[in-house]
């Protein structure tokens, strides 16, 4: 397993050492070992799945700190885009962004630091997004920025209309917007 930081403090790739043979493919995906390694104490606290045809946007969004919820995000099938987006004040990255491709090729995952945004697009039909994750959801902490905010210029490959979105999504704040409501974790470094 390499792990390899990304350019926003807290996030980092994972690519797994892939066993393959006549019968397919074995790999570790998720090792606390490895992590604790980076000094992260990743505690399981719940496992999402999600299912999403091409085009569909998920995100930009983030949990209040604490308690925060880190994520540890594969896929198992199809592929897709990937984004950390550093939302946190004060943050010496605040407002940039880094991205991973995640599909059942290479089976990427990434690993994002409680108050770090999160979102993906899915470059195919059926793309299943497997997350672990160090809290459960509690929808009064949940927040989101509009992952379409001009100032965040996410990379999308994908043309703006044939994106599907969610109203929650569309009706998302802009980053600036969210820093005046005050709804921003800070950075914690």
């Amino acid at each position: 397993m390499e792990i390899r930081p990304l350019a926003i403090a807290g996030a980092f790739e994972i690519t797994p050492r892939l066993w393959s043979d006549d019968r397919g493919t074995f790999l570790e995906w998720y090792r606390a070992d490895r992590m604790a390694e980076l000094g992260i104490d990743f505690e399981l606290r719940q496992a999402n799945t999600s299912v999403s045809h091409r085009g569909v946007l998920r995100g930009v969004h983030f949990a209040d700190v604490p308690p925060g919820q880190a994520k540890h995000v594969t896929v198992t099938r199809g592929s897709a885009l990937d984004f950390v987006v550093d939302v946190r004040v004060g943050s010496p990255t605040f407002g940039q962004w880094d991205s991973v491709l995640l599909d059942d090729v290479d089976r990427r995952a990434i690993f994002l630091a409680e108050g770090l945004g999160h979102a993906f697009l899915a470059l195919e039909d059926d793309t299943t997004v497997s997350y672990l994750v160090s809290d459960v959801y509690r929808p009064d902490n949940e927040h989101a920025v509009s992952p379409l905010d001009a100032a965040l210029r996410l990379e999308l490959p994908i043309p703006a209309a044939d994106l599907v979105i969610s109203e929650k999504d569309a009706a998302a704040p802009t980053l600036a917007d969210a820093l005046e409501r005050g709804i921003l974790p800070r950075w914690q470094s």
